[in-house]
């Protein structure tokens, strides 16, 4: 891939930039990035990692090998309009855009348009996100091993069915904000107990990052390793007792059970 444009110059798309010029992926020269106000924010990103913005006045989008979607869904019907007479039926899409499938842009694009759609969450930001992408109807191999070999670079990346692409981001899409929730209530309730705000989230935050990296790295099922923590009549089994009493479990299945329907929901919108 010689030429890449990224429509859109939010976080996502920063973090992505930031992995493709850190890794050497491609250089920065041949990065462009548009976007349709903040003039601002493209000026930030081009001082920053040595990109470049689009300029309409001598850049074409059917001169780019590669395009990235980062904006809102909220004017994509527009947008894909403008760029159906804009691009040729080669140029892979990659769309970061929540809920719109690849269905959506081949029927709105050209025939045979290769679309990748890809679910990064937003870890990407500190190279650690689990990202999902699933792949289109017309999307060669060089395709995917290009894709994956970029988003490797801002975390671990799950080629995925795409009907499962509503319940990744009810999962690893919204999970850092069931962590971050989780957090908030106990480090409240550490600082009630007069520990230091900074040594309570700390400790909080090694405590998840801890056993998060005992599952990566043990053979063990994480309710195996539970039970390890957990000795008969301990304070580990009384705090999950009221775990279950106060119905921790049931909230935590019936928080990715939401942002699961409320994905699904948004993609209905963007039905063909």
């Amino acid at each position: 891939m010689n030429r890449l444009l990224f429509l859109g110059a939010g976080p996502m798309a920063e973090a992505i930039i930031s992995g493709i010029v850190r890794k050497e992926i491609m250089p920065g020269t041949s990065i462009y990035v548009k976007n349709r106000q903040n003039q601002d924010r493209i000026e930030e990103l081009v001082a920053k990692y040595g990109i470049n913005g689009f300029n309409p006045e001598k850049d074409q989008l059917d001169q780019f090998d590669m395009i990235i979607l980062a904006m809102q869904p909220n004017d994509i019907g527009e947008v894909c309009r403008d760029l159906k007479q804009k691009i040729h039926p080669q140029q892979l899409i990659i769309s970061i855009i929540s809920s719109v499938s690849t269905e959506y842009f081949e029927e709105h694009l050209h025939q045979q348009q290769p679309i990748i759609r890809v679910m990064p969450n937003t870890s990407s930001t500190i190279n650690e996100s689990a990202t999902a992408i699933s792949i289109g109807k017309y999307v060669e191999e060089k395709h995917v091993n290009f894709t994956k070999t970029m988003l490797e670079a801002i975390g671990t990346v799950y080629v995925i069915e795409e009907s499962k692409m509503d319940i990744f981001t009810g999962i690893a899409g919204c999970g850092p904000a069931y962590f971050y929730a989780f957090m908030e209530q106990m480090e409240k309730l550490a600082v009630e107990h007069d520990l230091p705000i900074e040594l309570a989230r700390n400790m909080i935050a090694q405590t998840i990052l801890g056993s998060a990296k005992m599952v990566l790295l043990s053979d063990e099922d994480p309710m195996v390793l539970r039970k390890h923590v957990a000795a008969p009549n301990g304070p580990t089994e009384a705090g999950l007792f009221a775990l279950e009493a106060f119905g921790g479990k049931k909230a935590i299945i019936e928080a990715v059970k939401a942002a699961t329907e409320r994905s699904k929901e948004i993609g209905k919108l963007f039905n063909v």
